[in-house]
């Protein structure tokens, strides 16, 4: 029994030893100009009290408890606090308070800055919510096979990157945003938007100006990360896309307006340089557009959305076209991989001003939607000529097979990102129908037509992968000859002839009609 005791007084005695108390002792130094700071009050985490104070020299001298958090809390003013784990000899260096930016100037404001996934975007964000900014990058992989057996123009299969975009978005100070996003598709960097937007506080009115997307045609302005096919439909010809602009939206639950007044493209190098030439030389305005759009979309019930809208455009020639006060329009029929352009109005001339008109119909009802829209645009031209009329519609349905959700997006009166119906993901069966008419036999220009029929599946992994599969079948008309240099038929010799006068098949048979498969592998981040 004496033994036992005797082992227990020992053994407590033996811990007593170990469990002493620690004396730190250290320098402080500004992290900066590596000199002394003096008056740098030092206390243990979660005591009241001062500890000590470093003198003239920096120097600092304290016990610290062996029963304690053993982590020391250093502040003074005009510097960041710092917590550092406790050791005998410390060495501290601490930073000004007072930040100087790249060209000199000392920063009044600083604020933490957060950083956290948000369905698949790494976002920035400070603490107050002020400051945001996240990047958005895009790339797709196409491949096409075309059954052309029976065309008149022989088809190359292939591959290609659709799509490589470089994007930076940004809120500032909570109600300013702004968006630089650049295209590297085809080894050529291309611009595309890059606009300074203000938002009120109740975040129904936004001020945009810049080079961004008219408020034309749902389709149109609906991002390529949301569209249900690999490429918008043919009647997309019609609507004016990116230009350089003001405009002004105002949207709530009910419905959308956007007005805005619109000048030159600037996206590509070629449209660039066509502005400053017929500046330089000629003097010339660089023209102007007036567009609107409004749409109404009411929900009704849990699960049912509808949206009717319209939009119109009076627009000016610009400076950005190739020709002075001449116009031309042409497509790729569906797909990038083939590069012939079978609908090509060629360059028209004479135009005194365009309008341009549209209008939508759509609905979401929980995984099944419809969107459609119908456009027409006319060339008002001078004295002497023929006004010319284009149109086209389409019409498209979705359905989300494991009980996914469209979702709508007010704020731009479109539909945007799908909710996966699976843990494991969703897959889309989509059909469309799209039509567009580039022929004005009044005004003497043949442009051709066509009519297409597409049918989707489309595969959602997650919020940053989609595959995608199209099968289309493309019917254009005799006049469909890409200027001339594309053959629609036979001549009386049995040659292949690209003349649609000269053509002996008969009406609804000449024409080049082929099918093809595209697939393309998207990632966005």
């Amino acid at each position: 029994m004496t033994k036992s005791v005797l082992f227990f007084m020992l053994t407590v005695l033996s811990l007593g030893m170990y469990a002493q108390d620690i004396t730190v002792e250290g320098s402080i130094f500004n992290a900066q100009t590596k000199e002394a700071v003096s008056n740098v009050e030092v206390r243990l985490k979660g005591a009241i009290n001062i500890e000590a104070k470093s003198d003239e020299q920096g120097h600092f001298k304290m016990i610290v408890p062996e029963k304690s958090s053993k982590k020391l809390v250093f502040t003074a003013d005009g510097f960041d606090k710092q917590e550092i784990d406790a050791i005998e000899s410390m060495e501290v260096f601490m930073v000004p308070a007072t930040r100087v930016n790249q060209y000199g100037k000392s920063i009044s404001q600083r604020t933490p800055i957060d950083v956290e996934n948000r369905d698949g975007i790494l976002v920035f964000e400070s603490a107050d919510k002020k400051f945001k900014y996240w990047f958005d990058s895009r790339l797709y992989f196409d491949g096409a096979y075309f059954f052309d057996e029976n065309a008149y123009n022989p088809i190359g299969n292939g591959v290609n990157v659709r799509r490589a975009r470089f994007a930076i978005k940004a809120n500032l100070w909570q109600n300013w945003y702004g968006e630089l996003d650049l295209d590297f598709a085809g080894a050529v960097m291309e611009l595309k938007d890059a606009y300074l937007k203000y938002t009120t506080d109740n975040q129904k009115f936004n001020f945009k100006i810049g080079n961004f997307k008219e408020g034309f045609s749902m389709e149109s302005t609906t991002t390529s990360r949301y569209l249900m096919f690999t490429e918008r439909s043919l009647v997309n010809e019609l609507a004016p896309s990116r230009h350089m602009g003001v405009n002004g939206t105002y949207s709530d639950q009910l419905f959308t307006a956007i007005a805005g007044v619109h000048f030159q493209k600037v996206g590509e190098a070629e449209e660039v340089a066509f502005t400053e030439a017929k500046n330089k030389d000629d003097g010339i305005d660089e023209g102007i557009s007036f567009t609107g759009r409004l749409a109404i979309h009411p929900k009704i019930g849990e699960n049912l959305l509808v949206h009717v809208g319209g939009g119109a455009s009076y627009r000016t020639p610009k400076t950005s076209w190739e020709t002075e006060r001449a116009f031309r329009l042409s497509t790729r029929s569906l797909t990038t991989i083939n590069r012939k352009k079978y609908l090509d109005t060629d360059e028209f001339s004479a135009i005194d001003n365009q309008f341009l008109t549209g209008a939508e119909l759509a609905f979401a009802y929980k995984n099944i939607m419809f969107q459609g829209e119908y456009m027409m645009t006319q060339f008002n031209r001078f004295e002497g000529y023929e006004n010319a009329k284009f149109d086209g519609f389409y019409a498209q349905a979705g359905y989300l097979i494991f009980g996914g959700n469209y979702n709508y997006n007010n704020g731009e009166a479109e539909f945007t990102q799908v909710t996966r119906g699976k843990e494991w993901g969703d897959l889309e069966l989509a059909i469309r129908y799209d039509y567009l008419n580039l022929n004005d036999f009044e005004a003497q220009i043949y442009g051709g037509s066509a009519q297409a029929y597409t049918i989707g599946l489309n595969y959602y992994v997650n919020d940053n992968v989609k595959f995608m599969l199209n099968y289309s079948i493309l019917d254009h008309d005799r006049y469909a000859n890409g200027k001339g240099k594309l053959n629609v038929g036979h001549d009386v010799d049995g040659n292949l002839t690209s003349d649609y006068k000269t053509i002996i098949e008969e009406a609804g048979t000449a024409g080049d009609d082929f099918g093809f498969i595209q697939a393309r592998i998207e990632i966005d981040f």
